[in-house]
């Protein structure tokens, strides 16, 4: 099914690879429909806690392809798709704020770790500020492309990237689009770490399996719908939405577990999305 891609599960992670290493993994609709159809896929998978997306070969994602690029500029280019590809990814009460072409990531209800191995240019910085995290390898570098082609701040980047980065940085990155190597862009707030390339991998599917054994799945998966959707609301609506929500996981399993294996000194054993009771 997958041409563009590569998707693994080892429980807990769900592995999403951009699979055309020859072309430092440029995007294409294909690659971007194959990407949406896997993330429901983990989203619906018992077995994933947390997914990963990263590149194969020494790029992460060049940005988009340009011979794509270049019919889109030419008007010859008619965009495709595979209807076997088709899927709505994404929390439902995340609302439709959260629909776009990029941005449902950030409501589907599993953390999203962006395992950044190179190369991060164009339209793959915007899909990186999608995920929860950024872990970038020391090899990482970014630029935003978009004003030395022409074009603008895309697929939202105009609101998620002041929002790490803060609006001076944000100024920076979008209106010169230089090259900024992975410890300016720790130094900025762009990605949570740099790690040696060699131990990318590892380092975000070792954040993962925490979380998998010590945090309730359910818990996380509220906390980043309250993250983004209170993103965009004021302090009085979002505290009294947290003490409704605080309310609820009172009566639900996972806390009375939560404090139980506390007390126990145990290791928590919280259900996970999907799986049956």
């Amino acid at each position: 099914m997958y041409k563009e891609i590569l998707y693994e599960v080892d429980d807990p992670i769900a592995t999403i690879t951009f699979n055309r290493p020859d072309k430092l993994n440029a995007w294409t609709d294909r690659m971007g429909e194959e990407v949406r159809h896997a993330v429901a896929r983990a989203e619906r998978d018992p077995a994933v806690v947390g997914m990963i997306l990263t590149g194969a070969g020494r790029g992460y994602c060049a940005g988009a392809d340009l011979k794509q690029l270049s019919d889109i500029g030419d008007g010859g280019y008619k965009g495709a798709s595979d209807r076997a590809l088709e899927a709505a990814p994404g929390d439902p009460e995340a609302g439709d704020l959260f629909r776009g072409r990029y941005t449902y990531l950030l409501a589907v209800r599993k953390p999203v770790v962006a395992a950044i191995n190179g190369p991060c240019a164009g339209m793959a910085v915007p899909i990186s500020l999608c995920a929860d995290l950024r872990f970038a390898s020391e090899r990482a570098v970014f630029t935003t492309a978009f004003s030395r082609r022409g074009l603008i701040a895309e697929w939202g980047s105009s609101w998620l990237l002041p929002r790490l980065v803060g609006p001076a940085h944000a100024a920076d990155l979008l209106y010169s689009a230089r090259k900024v190597d992975a410890r300016e862009a720790e130094r900025m707030g762009l990605v949570n770490k740099v790690v040696e390339h060699d131990a990318l991998l590892a380092h975000a599917r070792a954040w993962i399996v925490d979380v998998a054994e010590s945090c309730s799945p359910t818990s996380v998966s509220i906390m980043k719908r309250q993250l983004w959707k209170d993103a965009s609301a004021e302090l009085g609506p979002a505290h009294d939405e947290a003490v409704r929500l605080m309310l609820e996981s009172f009566g639900r399993p996972d806390f009375s577990e939560g404090v139980q294996s506390f007390l126990d000194g145990r290791v928590p054993q919280f259900r996970r999305i999907g799986e049956a009771e």
